[in-house]
């Protein structure tokens, strides 16, 4: 079943692409949900329409992001947590923390975008996440957890 996006669905597509899934996930989930329609003929022409009219206003939507892609690359993110034993950690870390984070450095950035690679983290210690800024820009953020002074 061909399907056309109409929101970002997670490990799927973005928004306005076409893509192959199976009659019972489109027919069940993705149509009634509201995330996708059928991807007729003139459904498709369309599309084209659409996205041909959204190239200029794409190209300006990057170069917003490449900028605030290079904000955060200057960025040094220190995350504190209170630790146990050792350089264990009571509860963990994860993306929320790190939007957190960005946030009180004065970046807003929703935590769906955030990836911490590996998870969660338990430790303390330096660490990676990858923050989706449009579907062609992402950048690697490096961050450390830190103990939490007693």
């Amino acid at each position: 079943m061909e399907l056309i996006l109409r929101q970002d669905v997670e490990g799927l597509g973005f928004k306005d692409d076409i893509v192959t899934v199976k009659n019972g996930y489109g027919r069940n989930f993705l149509i009634p949900q509201g995330n996708a329609i059928l991807a007729t003929i003139s459904a498709k022409k369309v599309l084209a329409e659409n996205l041909k009219q959204r190239a200029y206003k794409e190209k300006k939507i990057i170069d917003e992001a490449n900028k605030i892609a290079d904000n955060l690359k200057t960025l040094e993110i220190k995350i504190t947590a209170k630790v146990g034993t050792g350089d264990k950690l009571f509860g963990s870390v994860n993306n929320i923390n790190v939007a957190e984070a960005l946030e009180k450095e004065g970046q807003a950035i929703e935590k769906k975008f955030i990836t911490v690679i590996g998870g969660s983290v338990k430790r303390l210690g330096k660490y990676d996440a990858v923050v989706r800024l449009h579907r062609e820009v992402t950048v690697d953020l490096p961050f450390e957890v830190i103990a939490q002074a007693k």
